[in-house]
């Protein structure tokens, strides 16, 4: 592990060499960011199968809400009816996780690169590089036990708060637009009724962009980068993936 951090380590400050002409003292903050862009680059091919399969998904809600009415009573036979359903469509539940997946390693990577004191067993250099005037080693929570939050070193945690609320607020009319347009089928337990609380938990998805402020606040200025970064690439991306799900009554596509 402590060999591949280095290398980890290396291919940051490579790239923090690169952008330095143009960034100067911020190259290093540039790098994470350009790094945080190649990762979403070699996930898209991912997120446009997941946005093909929510469209699928889309579709088939009819289908699933007639199997659903048809084996009310025997729930062993709807659960068979709804595998042979999406098996027969080719649509997989479960294909929006992947992008997600796939990108928490590089988040953790970065966590644990600008949490670490050293690195191959020589003091980690990277952690005195700074975004203006705060370390990216920094949490926004430190600086607030210290009284200095507001001060010089918190403006850019603050500046980062009003991205993500910005992102996190564009998110949320989106999702509430796709959702009053295709409403999905209420998820049944094995007895073939409404699972207690889904309505709730359906009812907190808008919201969901919304804990990236906490995120931001707890974790280092470099991970809080990344996560600024990839929280705007996604909400930009699913806007153009998934405009044909925020009209009512429009024909869902099948190709994206």
């Amino acid at each position: 592990m402590s060999a591949f951090m280095s290398a980890f380590a290396s291919l940051v400050g490579s790239l923090a060499d690169l952008l330095q002409p143009l960034f100067h003292t911020a190259s290093t903050a540039a790098a994470i960011v350009l790094f945080t862009a190649l990762v979403r680059l070699a996930v898209h091919p991912l997120s446009r199968a997941a946005a093909r399969g929510q469209k699928a998904r889309t579709r088939l809600q009819p289908k699933i809400a007639a199997v659903r009415e048809k084996h009310a009573r025997n729930p062993e036979r709807m659960r068979k009816a709804l595998a042979e359903l999406h098996a027969a469509e080719k649509v997989s539940p479960l294909s929006g996780c992947l992008p997600s997946l796939l990108q928490a390693p590089a988040f953790f990577l970065l966590y644990h690169l600008f949490s670490s004191a050293r690195i191959g067993g020589e003091p980690n250099a990277l952690l005195g590089h700074r975004l203006f005037e705060t370390p990216l080693g920094t949490r926004w929570y430190d600086l607030a036990g210290e009284g200095g939050a507001f001060g010089a070193q918190g403006l850019v945690h603050l500046a980062l708060f009003v991205i993500v609320a910005a992102v996190a607020t564009f998110s949320y009319g989106h999702t509430k637009r796709q959702m009053a347009a295709h409403p999905m089928t209420p998820a049944t337990g094995p007895d073939g009724r409404p699972v207690p609380g889904m309505d709730a938990i359906t009812g907190l998805m808008p919201l969901m962009s919304f804990m990236t402020l906490f995120t931001v606040a707890f974790v280092p200025l470099a991970a809080a980068l990344y996560v600024v970064t990839s929280t705007t690439w996604t909400a930009i991306e699913r806007a153009c993936l998934y405009r044909d799900l925020t009209a009512p009554g429009t024909p869902v596509t099948a190709a994206v």
